[in-house]
């Protein structure tokens, strides 16, 4: 079994077969690289990495948004058989931090613009890719030095070596590392491969943050299958389509806020593309209606950051007369309803508990794996049903969990930055339905304070995707008989805001 999963780096392996196919293209400059040109510079990454630490099980924490040059990254640590750590660009300085410790980070890469966020995260080796450290003077990242790659060898890992550190948001607010494997990454991809299929000039559109799974596995995709890689720095709803359309995409990963964009922008799929794999968050009805009226070849899917990407994908097919449905699980995986820990009947809802070899071996938190796994398999929090064809539909959480616009959001995480505003007294925070992002977050705060107060308080610390876009102020707020926050009514009185 283990001696069917590639011992090197996707792309060495890749090097020795397809050398002159082209494996990655900048969409914002047009720069194409073969995989021979690619690898080269893979190997002079590597042999720079070396000298600075990067090493076999060093972790290395990366704080890039999406670019080519994360791409690199990404094969040239595998290619020394380090431990790739992708950080949120878009987080506070403080939670960065807190995560850069919770995975043992040895090595952080940088680039200009996030130098001096990182110099901030207190890892002794901090390195920028870029020529310049950062706008600012006074920040000192030094730059990644250069080395002649010749002779460097890559090294050779077992299947189940760590290859992987990555966060995903948990109840509690606190850092939640995901443990995954090689054969995790290469398992997900084999089996996307056989429910998306794949061509040899197949073109795959990357234009999601690749520090979450849904922008990470396109990389490890690519390089197994051969195809090529379009990389473009940020969603823009015409820009992306237009790079569809030039590009002759086959295949680009969105979530639902992204297509709906795309929608209201007057899109028109070209005939050469093949799928839209739309995840990240519930996919709402209306909107896989509207993209199948469009002749959108959509294909939802239900995924976690624990499953190494994709769970369940409907085909086209499925989603056009079944809206709502994620299809069937992909192969080698095994998807059970579970009610009082029982498998449910059809139709009937229940957690979602997954098992197979995309699952991760576990947390960084022995106690949260614990707490995570048992004979089943993974139970991921979710809620939903399997029908009497097998589909699956996700019915939502079974925990408080935001998730707005493909980002998961922590209620109490917001809550807390909200009750440092000197003037508030409480707050709770609550996901609201939203026909574009999906959920929305919305906050019912205690005090004397107004909601712009709130609303700028939060922009200095939360995440832009964390920051309450509903906001009311009350006397106080709705409780149980017991005196816990009577959620459901927090809810109630926030839906009737603006």
């Amino acid at each position: 079994m283990t001696d069917r999963w590639p011992r090197y780096d996707l792309l060495t392996h890749r090097a020795k077969t397809t050398p002159d196919r082209t494996v990655l293209i900048d969409a914002d400059t047009g720069r194409e690289w073969t995989v021979r040109e690619l690898d080269a510079e893979v190997d002079e990454l590597a042999a720079g990495l070396e000298p600075i630490g990067v090493s076999l099980g060093t972790r290395v924490g990366l704080l890039l948004p999406t670019r080519p040059a994360f791409v690199r990254l990404v094969h040239a640590v595998a290619r020394l058989g380090g431990v790739l750590v992708p950080l949120n660009v878009e987080k506070p300085t403080d939670a960065l931090s807190s995560q850069a410790e919770h995975a043992d980070v040895d090595v952080l890469i940088c680039g200009a613009e996030t130098a001096e966020t990182a110099r901030e995260l207190g890892v002794e080796t901090t390195v920028s890719i870029d020529p310049g450290a950062s706008t600012d003077e006074n920040v000192d990242v030094d730059r990644l030095p250069s080395a002649d790659p010749d002779g460097f060898v890559p090294i050779s890992r077992e299947p189940d070596a760590l290859a992987v550190i990555m966060f995903t948001s948990g109840t509690t607010g606190e850092p939640k590392g995901v443990r995954l494997t090689r054969r995790n990454l290469l398992a997900s991809a084999e089996a996307s491969a056989y429910r998306l299929g794949v061509a040899p000039d197949d073109r795959w559109l990357c234009c999601l943050p690749m520090y979450h799974m849904g922008g990470l596995a396109p990389i490890v995709r690519t390089a197994l299958y051969g195809t090529t890689l379009v990389v473009q720095r940020e969603f823009d709803a015409e820009a992306t389509g237009a790079v569809i359309d030039e590009e002759a995409i086959t295949g680009v990963s969105l979530v639902p806020t992204m297509l709906d964009r795309m929608l209201d922008a007057g899109w028109e799929p070209p005939a050469a593309l093949d799928a839209v794999l739309l995840g990240g968050a519930p996919a709402d009805e209306s909107l896989i209606v509207r993209a199948t009226d469009r002749d959108v070849p959509v294909s939802p899917t239900y995924g976690t950051t624990e499953t190494a990407s994709q769970v369940a994908t409907a085909t086209p097919a499925q989603a056009t007369a079944n809206p709502g449905t994620v299809g069937q699980p992909l192969v080698n995986t095994t998807v059970r309803i579970i009610v009082d820990g029982k498998p449910a009947e059809p139709d009937e809802v229940g957690e979602v508990v997954v098992s197979g070899p995309t699952v991760t071996p576990g947390y960084l938190e022995e106690d949260r794996t614990a707490e995570a796994f048992d004979e089943a398999g993974l139970h991921t929090g979710d809620l939903g049903y399997r029908d009497a064809d097998g589909r699956i539909w996700i019915e939502g959480r079974s925990d408080d969990r935001i998730v707005s616009g493909g980002e998961n959001v922590d209620p109490e995480t917001v809550a807390a930055a909200i009750r440092k505003h000197p003037n508030v007294e409480d707050a709770a925070v609550v996901g609201l339905p939203d026909p574009e992002w999906g959920e929305r977050v919305a906050a019912l705060v205690v005090g004397g304070v107004d909601p712009e107060a709130v609303e700028a308080h939060c922009r200095d610390r939360l995440a832009v995707f964390e920051v309450p876009k509903t906001i009311a102020v009350t006397d106080e707020l709705p409780r149980t008989a017991s005196g816990t926050v009577d959620r459901g009514a927090v809810a109630a009185l926030l839906s009737r805001e603006r």
